[in-house]
């Protein structure tokens, strides 16, 4: 890798990770449980990760500023518009999933 110093690595890391909150905040069609069946993480998770690095910086976000900020809106209005039930195929998935990660 290039020698990148550690401002310009933070910027472009910040940048990728607008980029994938902006994609996944178009891609509604792409459901939580998918993503957490495929790829082991879903925007829930990114946004918990989000409130954990506020922590470690003394900032104080609640679960429901952190996902606002990954869904880009209140999460309670983003599960009334674009979630929907989950098939028993996807939660059949989901529990495999979770018995082969513990």
């Amino acid at each position: 890798m290039k020698d990148i110093d550690q401002k310009t690595q933070t910027e472009l890391e910040a940048a990728a990770f607008r980029t994938l909150v902006d994609h996944l905040r178009n891609r509604t069609d792409v459901q939580n449980i998918d993503m957490m069946n495929l790829a082991g993480f879903c925007r829930n998770c990114l946004s918990r990760w989000y409130g954990e690095a506020a922590a470690e910086k003394g900032i104080d976000l609640s679960t429901d500023e952190s996902r606002e900020i990954v869904y880009g809106m209140p999460y309670s209005d983003w599960k009334a518009k674009y979630q929907t039930e989950a098939s028993a195929e996807q939660k059949a998935k989901f529990s495999e999933e979770i018995k082969k990660a513990h």
